[in-house]
C-alpha cells in the first residue's frame, strides 16, 4: 500500500508554509535513508506530534530531526522515539520536548545503537517523573554531557541529582545546568576513560586493514549501578563492545579497544563451525574457551606477527590481588603459556600441556576440534590436583580483551531451530478470512503444520454432515501455540544455573461466557462498593496544590493578605501563608500471575458439593481486581501457568498490556482451567520477560497461589524452592518487584525465604479471596 504524502500534509497549518516546506524537503531524505514501513512510521509521527498539541516547534523539529535519527540507528527506534514523545507530554511542556527531539540525532550519534537510544529514553521518562524541572537544563548541556558520559554514567548522575534535589526545585535546575560543585563532582567521578563512539571509526578502519573485510561494532551499556562494562560479545555476526573503557596500569582505553576488537575479529575470520556444549559441565566449558581462544590468536598472529606483541601486553600486568584462588591463578597462567612460547611456567602441567597443543596447532590449526581434546585433558589434571571454584569465580577470570565466547557453543537444540527456520524460509502468517472463502478454500491437499497460512473466522464454523451443534473446529481444530522460550534453573546442589533448562510455551485456553465476568461485580456488591473507594483512592490526581503551610512553594495570596490586615491590627498573624505542591501520579505496570494447578480444582469444602473450587475464587478474585485496576487505569495484564516437566512449561495469557478488558478478556477469564504441576521459577521468569519491556517506573509481579512450586520431574522440593527463590531475585536485579499471595495455610514454612519479608500474604479462609486480593494490590501499590 503506497504511502499518501498529501495526507499528512493536511495535518499541518495551511498558512504555515514553513512547515510545509520542511516536510516536503525532510521527506525526500527520509525516503533515501527509510524502507516504506518505516517511512510510515515516520509520517504517521507527524500526526501524533499534532495530536499532542504542544505547539508547532514540536512538530517541525520531529519532521526535520527524525531522518537523521534513523540514519544513525536505523528506523525500527522511530515509533519507540514516538511513544516516548507522547508520553512526556502529560509530564513537561513543549519546550522542553522540543528541546529533547532537537537533540535525538546528537543521541543517536553519541549512543550509536538503537538499544541505547531506547535506554536513553526511558531514563527521559524516569527523569520527568522525579526531576522535571531538570530537564530542560539538561537538554540545554547535553552535548557536553554525552561527550564525556556513558549511559550508565549518564543515568547515575542524573539520578544522584533527582534524589538529592527531590524536593528542592531551584536545586534541580542548578544541578542539571552544570552549574553546582556538586554536579560536576558527580559528573567527573563518572567519567570514563576512552569513549567507544570517539574510537568506532578507527577501529573499523584497523580491522579492515589487517583483513581486508568490513565488521560489524556496536556499543553495549554496561550495569547501570556499577561502574563496569559488559564484557565483550559476539552475536549475530556483529561484535558488541563496551561503550567505554578505562585506562589500566599502562593499557590505554584505546589500546584495550584494538586488541577486544582484534580477538572478537579472529573468532569471526578463523572459526568455521561451533563446538558442540552436550555432556559438558560449565567449568569444562571454560577450560576448553581458554584454549580455543589460543587457537584463534595463533592463526592471527601468524598472519599478523604485531597481534601477539598487543595481546601479550596485557599479561604484563600484576594480576588482580582480590582474586586469589590457585584455580584462576593457574586459567591465566596457563592462558599465557599458550599465547608466549618464551613464557616458562614452575608448573610442569602447563608447560606440558602448552607444548603439546602448540605442536598439535602446527599440524592442523583450523581445526577446533583439538582445543575440545586439550581443554578436557587439562581440566581433568587440574581438578585431580586443586579444588574447583564456583563458576562464578571461573567467569571472572577471563583475560579483559577476551570475549565471553557466547560465539563459540553450539546447542543441538538451537541449532535445529535455526536450521528449520532456515529451510522454511517464510514464517507462517495468520489472517482472518470471509465464511465463502474458508468455504471455497478449506480442504487444501497436503496442508498441515508447515502450511505457510492460517485462516480464521470471528466466529465458528459448522458443515453439512458434522454432528448437529459440533463445529469444525471443535473436530479437528488445534491449539496455537507460540515459539518456544528456553530459561536457566539455579541447581542449588552445585551451586549452578543449568543453561536453557526450563522450556516455556505459550497456550490458549477455550474462551468462556464473558457475562460470567460481570456476574462477579454483580454478585459481590458489598466487596465491589469498597473497591470503589479504593478506586477513588488511587486514582492519580496529577499535580495537587494544598494550602495552609508555613513553608511552601509559592504564596497564598488571599492567606498573606490576612495575615498582612492582622499585622496592621496588631494581631498575631498566622504563619501559615504558602502552598505546597505534590505531584501525585502513578507509572505502575502489573502481571497478575495465577497459578492454574491441578490443586486449583479442589473444592474449598470436600463434603460439600455446592462449595466452589479454588480455581473459580481465583477467577472471580482476579475478575474483580481486573475491573478495578482497569479504573484505576495502570497498564495491567492477567496471565497463568500450569506445567508438565522442565520441557512443557505452559503459560496463559488472558489479558495482555495492549489489550482493554473488554467481552474477549473476560470471555478468556470466564474459560481458564485448572491442571498440572506449578514450575514456579520459570513461569516468573517468563512473567519478567512480559513486564521487562513495560517503559513504567514501578513494576510488580502479583503472584496468586495455593501451594508451594513443584513438578513432576523433580522429586526434591528444595530445588524448586531454591530455583524460584533465585527467579525473585533476578526480576529484584532488573527493577521487578514480586509479591505472592498464597492460599496454603502452612506457607509459613517455605514462603518467607522465597519471597522474602513483607513481600508475601498468607490468606487462611479461601472463601475471602475476592474480597482481600483487591486490598492487598492497594495496599501494596498505594
Amino acid at each position: 500500500m503506497s504511502v499518501d504524502f498529501e495526507e499528512y500534509l493536511s495535518y499541518l497549518d495551511p498558512a504555515d508554509h514553513q512547515h510545509r516546506e520542511a516536510l516536503e524537503s525532510s521527506y525526500h531524505e527520509a525516503a533515501r535513508v527509510m524502507s516504506p514501513g518505516g517511512l510510515r512510521h515516520y509520517l504517521e509521527g507527524i500526526r501524533a506530534m499534532a495530536s499532542m498539541a504542544r505547539g508547532q516547534d514540536v512538530v517541525l523539529g520531529y519532521i526535520q530531526e527524525m531522518p537523521g535519527v534513523a540514519r544513525e540507528v536505523g528506523e525500527d527506534v522511530i515509533p519507540d522515539c514516538v511513544h516516548a514523545f507522547m508520553k512526556l507530554a502529560s509530564h513537561t511542556s513543549g519546550t522542553v520536548i522540543s528541546l529533547l527531539i532537537t537533540n535525538m540525532p546528537l543521541v543517536a550519534q553519541r549512543m550509536g545503537d538503537a538499544r541505547l537510544v531506547r535506554g536513553f529514553l526511558s531514563l527521559i521518562h524516569q527523569l520527568a517523573g522525579k526531576a522535571p524541572r531538570g530537564l530542560r537544563p539538561m537538554m540545554e548541556n547535553l552535548d557536553e554531557l554525552l561527550s564525556k558520559l556513558t549511559l550508565g554514567g549518564l543515568r547515575r548522575w542524573a539520578l544522584w541529582g533527582a534524589q538529592a534535589h527531590q524536593r528542592d526545585l531551584e536545586g534541580q535546575l542548578a544541578y542539571f545546568g552544570l552549574a553546582t560543585e556538586s554536579s560536576r563532582a558527580v559528573l567527573q567521578a563518572e567519567r570514563r576513560g576512552t569513549l567507544f563512539v570517539n574510537t568506532q571509526r578507527r577501529l573499523n578502519f584497523y580491522l579492515r586493514a589487517l583483513w581486508g573485510r568490513a565488521f560489524f561494532l556496536r556499543p553495549t551499556s554496561g550495569d547501570y549501578e556499577t561502574r563496569e562494562g559488559l564484557r565483550p560479545y559476539i552475536e549475530d555476526f556483529q561484535i558488541h563492545l563496551p561503550d567505554a573503557a578505562d585506562a589500566c596500569g599502562g593499557i590505554s582505553g584505546l589500546h584495550w579497544y584494538r586488541a577486544a576488537a582484534a580477538h572478537a575479529a579472529a573468532h569471526l575470520v578463523y572459526t568455521r563451525e561451533r563446538i558442540s556444549a552436550e555432556a559438558l559441565s560449565p567449568a569444562q566449558m571454560k577450560f576448553i574457551e581458554l584454549f580455543e581462544d589460543a587457537r584463534v590468536e595463533f592463526l592471527a598472529a601468524k598472519q599478523f606477527p604485531g597481534l601477539a606483541t598487543l595481546w601479550r601486553s596485557f599479561f604484563e600486568q600484576p594480576s588482580d590481588p582480590e582474586n586469589p584462588h590457585e584455580m584462576v591463578d593457574l586459567m591465566r597462567r596457563m592462558a599465557r603459556a599458550l599465547l608466549d612460547p618464551d613464557y616458562r611456567d614452575d608448573a610442569p602441567m602447563v608447560a606440558e600441556a602448552a607444548h603439546a597443543f602448540r605442536a598439535r596447532l602446527e599440524e592442523d590449526a583450523h581445526d577446533n576440534r583439538v582445543c575440545w581434546n586439550a581443554g578436557v585433558d587439562f581440566y581433568n589434571q587440574a581438578a585431580g590436583a586443586m579444588a574447583l571454584p564456583s563458576l562464578r569465580v571461573l567467569e571472572g577470570s577471563g583475560i579483559s580483551y577476551r570475549d565471553d565466547n557466547r560465539w563459540l557453543w553450539g546447542f543441538d537444540e538451537n541449532l535445529a531451530i535455526i536450521e528449520a527456520e532456515r529451510v522454511a524460509g517464510t514464517r507462517q502468517v495468520r489472517r482472518k478470512v470471509s465464511v465463502i472463502e474458508m468455504a471455497n478454500e478449506l480442504d487444501v491437499e497436503g496442508a498441515g503444520d508447515d502450511a505457510q497460512e492460517i485462516w480464521t473466522l470471528e466466529s465458528e464454523f459448522f458443515r453439512d454432515g458434522d454432528p448437529e451443534g459440533v463445529s469444525l473446529n471443535q473436530l479437528e481444530g488445534k491449539e496455537p501455540i507460540s515459539d518456544p522460550y528456553h530459561y536457566q534453573e539455579w541447581d542449588y546442589r552445585v551451586q549452578l544455573f543449568r543453561p536453557d533448562w526450563a522450556t516455556v510455551i505459550e497456550r490458549r485456553q477455550p474462551a468462556g461466557d464473558p457475562q460470567r465476568m460481570d456476574d462477579v461485580v454483580a454478585n459481590n456488591r458489598p466487596v465491589a462498593s469498597r473497591i470503589r473507594y479504593l478506586i477513588d483512592a488511587l486514582q492519580p490526581q496529577g499535580i495537587v496544590r494544598r494550602r495552609g503551610y508555613e513553608e511552601g512553594e509559592e504564596i497564598d495570596l488571599n492567606a498573606a493578605t490576612r495575615a498582612m490586615i492582622d499585622i496592621r491590627r496588631g494581631i498575631m498573624p498566622d504563619p501559615r501563608i504558602n502552598i505546597r505542591i505534590t505531584r501525585h501520579l502513578r507509572d505502575l505496570a502489573v502481571v497478575v500471575l495465577m497459578d492454574l494447578s491441578e490443586s486449583t480444582n479442589e473444592r474449598v469444602d470436600e463434603a460439600d458439593e455446592d462449595s466452589p473450587t479454588i480455581l473459580e475464587l481465583t477467577r472471580d478474585a482476579t475478575g474483580l481486581l481486573s475491573w478495578a485496576i482497569d479504573a484505576i487505569g495502570d497498564p495491567f495484564a492477567v496471565h497463568g501457568f500450569a506445567s508438565d516437566g522442565r520441557h512443557d512449561v505452559q503459560y496463559y495469557r488472558f489479558k495482555d498490556f495492549d489489550q482493554p478488558y473488554d467481552d474477549k478478556a473476560k470471555g478468556r477469564l470466564a474459560g481458564m482451567r485448572g491442571g498440572l504441576s506449578t514450575r514456579m521459577g520459570a513461569a516468573l521468569r517468563h512473567a519478567g520477560w512480559h513486564l521487562s519491556r513495560q517503559p513504567a517506573q514501578r513494576r510488580l509481579v502479583l503472584l496468586i497461589t495455593d501451594g508451594e512450586p513443584a513438578d513432576i520431574d523433580e522429586r526434591d522440593p528444595q530445588y524448586m524452592r531454591q530455583d524460584t527463590r533465585r527467579a525473585v531475585d533476578e526480576l529484584a536485579s532488573q527493577g521487578i518487584d514480586t509479591y505472592c499471595l498464597t492460599l496454603d495455610p502452612s506457607a509459613d514454612q517455605y514462603v518467607a525465604r522465597i519471597f522474602g519479608d513483607n513481600r508475601y500474604a498468607i490468606l487462611d479462609n479461601v472463601r475471602r479471596l475476592p474480597e482481600r486480593l483487591p486490598a492487598v494490590f492497594a495496599a501494596i501499590t498505594g
